[in-house]
C-alpha cells in the first residue's frame, strides 16, 4: 500500500465516521470529502466540481420535477380513491397503502412517493382508531422497496447504471432492474402487511400518538380590564412582556373578532384575547399583564373563521426549519402563521414552544390565512395532515402529465435520448405547460442530495486512480480466499447493505459499486450480477432511522423509538438476502 491509498483511505474512513456521528449533515460532509480529495491532490483541482454536471445528478434533479408535477396533477387523488374503500379493515388498509407507496415509488422519489401517502395513512389511522405506528413503518420502507424495480426508482440504480456505462459503454435499461427488484419489493410489502407490524410494541404507544392535537390545554381567553399593562399596547408589545412565552392569536373587539392579528394592532381595554402557551406560561403571563382569565373554554372552531383556518403537518426531513427555533423563524413576522402547538415522538411539548428546537417529524398545529396556508407550508416544507383539496377536478392536467411522463420513458426504452435528456425535457415540458411553476420545480429538488451526489463522484475517482478501490476489492476477496463467486457476491450484498444502514444509500452506491466490479473482475465473474447486488443492498437501509430520509421522516408522527427499526428490519433485511441472491443467479447468471 502506497502514501496515495494511504491517504485516500484515511479520506474515506474519516468521512464514513462523520456519515455515521450525523453532527454535520451528509451534503456538507460530502463537499468536505471533495475538498480532501482535492486539496491534497487526490483529484485534479479543474475536475472537482465535474461531479455536479453527472447525468446522474441531471436525473434526479428531474425526476424530483417531474414527481411533483404528478403531485400538483392529482395524482394523490387516485391514491386516496384507491384507500378509501377499505376504511374499518385495518389489514387491508395497510396493505393497500403500502402497495399504493411502492408503486408510486418505482417512477418518482421515494420520499416524494411517502410524502403524498403519509397524510392520507395519518387520516385513515385517526379515522380507523388504530395508532399511525400500526402502518407508518411498512409505508416508510414500501417506498424504499418500490424503487428497487426501475431505473428512476432510487438514486442508487441511476448511479449503479450510469457507472456501468462508464466501465461497457451501456448503462442499465429503464426496467432491468425490475425482475430482481420486483420479487424483492414483492416479498418485502408481503412481509410488512403480514407480519412487520406485529413486531411493533405499537399498542403501548397509542396513548398520544394516535390523537389529534388537544388545544383546550394550550388556548385560553383573557379579558383586557382599563388597568391591565395590556391596554392601548400593541400585540407585539404584549408578548414582549411575556417574554414571547404566550402568543396572541385572536382578538375580540366588540362583536369583531380578529384571527392571527398582526404584530402592530393595538388593544384596547376591554378587548377579549386569545392566547396560546403552555398552562404554566398562561397563568403566569396573565397574571404578570394584568388581565382577567375568561369561563369560556375554548374550542377549535372559535380559532378558525372563512379567512383564517388551522392545519396540523409534519416537518419534512429537507426542511431548513430544523435546527431553528419558532422566535429564530419569525413564523407570524415573516409568514403570517401562528404555531399554536408542537409534538414529537407522538407527544405534545409543553415547556416553552418559542425557544423549541424543530426537528425532522415534528408534527405541528399552524394557525393562518386560509388563501396562504397551501403556500406557506410549501415555503416552510411542511407536509399538512389535514384533509386538502389535492386538486380533484383536474383530469386534463393529469392526463398531461402522466402523458408527458410515459413519454419520456418510451423514449429512454427505445434508445431514442439518454434518460437523463429525456427526464430534464419532461422536466422542462411540465414546466412550459404549467403544471409545475418554476419556484415549485426548484422548491421540488432536494438540493442536499444534489450536492451530495455531486460531491462524492470524485471522491469515488479518487478511489480508483489512486488504485484504493482495487486494495479494498482484493482484500474482500482475500477474506474470501476458496469460496465459489456466490458467496462472494452475498458478502458484496450484506456489506452494501449495512453500509447503507449507516451513510446515505447515494453515497453507499457511489463507493460500493467501483470496488463490486473490481471484485467480479478479480473472480473472473460477472460484473452485471455484483452491480446488481450493490443497487438492491444500498436501497435496503431499514435498521435505523438514520439510513433513509423516508425511515426518519416517519419517526415522530408514529412515536417510534431508534430500536423499533431493527425489529422489523432486521427479519426483513434476512428475507431480502434469501430473495435477492437467487433472483440474481437466475437473471445475472455469474
Amino acid at each position: 500500500m502506497n502514501g496515495e491509498q494511504t491517504l485516500t483511505l484515511g479520506i474515506l474512513a474519516a468521512t464514513f465516521a462523520l456519515f455515521v456521528w450525523g453532527r454535520w449533515r451528509y451534503d456538507v460532509v460530502s463537499v468536505l470529502a471533495l475538498l480532501a480529495v482535492v486539496l491534497t491532490g487526490l483529484a485534479p483541482a479543474d475536475q472537482a466540481f465535474l461531479g455536479f454536471a453527472h447525468p446522474a445528478v441531471l436525473t434526479v434533479a428531474a425526476v424530483l420535477i417531474i414527481s411533483r408535477a404528478l403531485q400538483n396533477a392529482g395524482i394523490v387523488d387516485v391514491v386516496v380513491q384507491f384507500v378509501a374503500p377499505l376504511r374499518g379493515r385495518d389489514t387491508l388498509q395497510i396493505a393497500a397503502q403500502t402497495a399504493a407507496v411502492a408503486v408510486l415509488s418505482s417512477f418518482m422519489n421515494n420520499v416524494g412517493a411517502l410524502a403524498l401517502l403519509l397524510p392520507v395513512a395519518l387520516r385513515n389511522a385517526h379515522r380507523g382508531g388504530y395508532p399511525p405506528a400500526k402502518s407508518l413503518m411498512a409505508l416508510a420502507f414500501g417506498s424504499l422497496l418500490g424503487g428497487l424495480t426501475t431505473l428512476i426508482g432510487t438514486p442508487p440504480n441511476l448511479i449503479v447504471s450510469l457507472y456501468r456505462q462508464e466501465q461497457t459503454g451501456t448503462a442499465f435499461a429503464m426496467f432491468d432492474f425490475t425482475p430482481v427488484g420486483l420479487a424483492v419489493a414483492a416479498a418485502g410489502v408481503a412481509f410488512l402487511v403480514l407480519v412487520g407490524w406485529r413486531l411493533l410494541p405499537y399498542e403501548a404507544r397509542s396513548g398520544e400518538a394516535d390523537k389529534p392535537f388537544e388545544i383546550e390545554d394550550y388556548v385560553t381567553e383573557a379579558v383586557v380590564p382599563e388597568e391591565s399593562k395590556a391596554a392601548n399596547a400593541t400585540v407585539y408589545e404584549i408578548e414582549e412582556l411575556t417574554d414571547d412565552e404566550v402568543t396572541v392569536i385572536g382578538v375580540i373587539h366588540g362583536d369583531i373578532k380578529r384571527l392571527a392579528p398582526p404584530g402592530y394592532q393595538r388593544i384596547a381595554a376591554g378587548d377579549i384575547l386569545i392566547l396560546r402557551g403552555n398552562a404554566e406560561a398562561l397563568k403566569s403571563s396573565i397574571d404578570a399583564v394584568g388581565l382577567k382569565l375568561a369561563e369560556d373554554r375554548i374550542a377549535m372552531e372559535d380559532l378558525t373563521s372563512k379567512d383564517v383556518d388551522i392545519v396540523e403537518g409534519v416537518v419534512s426531513n429537507n426542511s431548513w426549519m430544523i435546527g431553528r427555533t419558532p422566535i429564530s423563524i419569525r413564523l407570524r413576522t415573516v409568514y403570517g402563521v401562528n404555531l399554536i402547538a408542537l409534538a414529537r415522538r407522538g407527544r405534545r411539548l409543553t415547556d416553552r414552544i418559542g425557544d423549541t428546537t424543530f426537528a425532522s417529524g415534528d408534527v405541528v398545529m399552524l394557525q393562518g390565512p386560509k388563501a396562504e396556508l397551501s403556500e406557506t407550508l410549501a415555503t416552510l416544507q411542511v407536509l399538512p395532515l389535514a384533509e386538502r383539496d389535492h386538486g380533484i377536478g383536474r383530469p386534463r392536467r393529469l392526463l398531461l402529465a402522466a402523458g408527458i411522463f410515459v413519454a419520456a420513458i418510451a423514449l429512454t426504452i427505445a434508445g431514442t435520448l439518454p434518460v437523463h435528456v429525456a427526464f430534464v425535457a419532461a422536466a422542462a415540458a411540465l414546466i412550459v405547460t404549467a403544471v409545475v411553476k418554476p419556484d415549485e420545480a426548484y422548491a421540488a429538488i432536494d438540493w442536499p442530495v444534489i450536492v451530495l451526489i455531486g460531491a462524492m463522484f470524485p471522491v469515488g475517482g479518487a478511489l480508483e486512480s489512486t488504485g484504493t478501490t482495487k486494495l479494498i476489492a482484493e482484500s474482500i476477496v482475500g477474506l474470501g480466499t476458496g469460496l465459489e463467486p456466490v458467496w462472494m457476491l452475498l458478502i458484496v450484498f450484506v456489506v452494501t447493505m449495512f453500509v447503507s444502514d449507516v451513510i446515505n444509500n447515494n453515497a453507499t452506491a457511489i463507493l460500493m459499486a467501483p470496488i463490486a466490479v473490481v471484485v467480479a473482475h478479480t473472480l473472473d465473474a460477472n460484473p452485471d450480477a455484483f452491480l446488481m447486488a450493490v443497487a438492491i443492498g444500498a436501497s435496503c437501509a431499514f435498521l435505523t432511522p438514520i439510513g433513509h430520509q423516508s425511515n426518519a421522516l416517519v419517526m415522530e408522527p408514529a412515536g417510534y423509538r431508534f430500536g423499533d427499526y431493527w425489529r422489523v428490519g432486521l427479519p426483513l433485511e434476512l428475507l431480502i438476502t434469501v430473495v435477492t441472491i437467487p433472483m440474481i443467479l437466475l437473471v445475472w447468471p455469474l
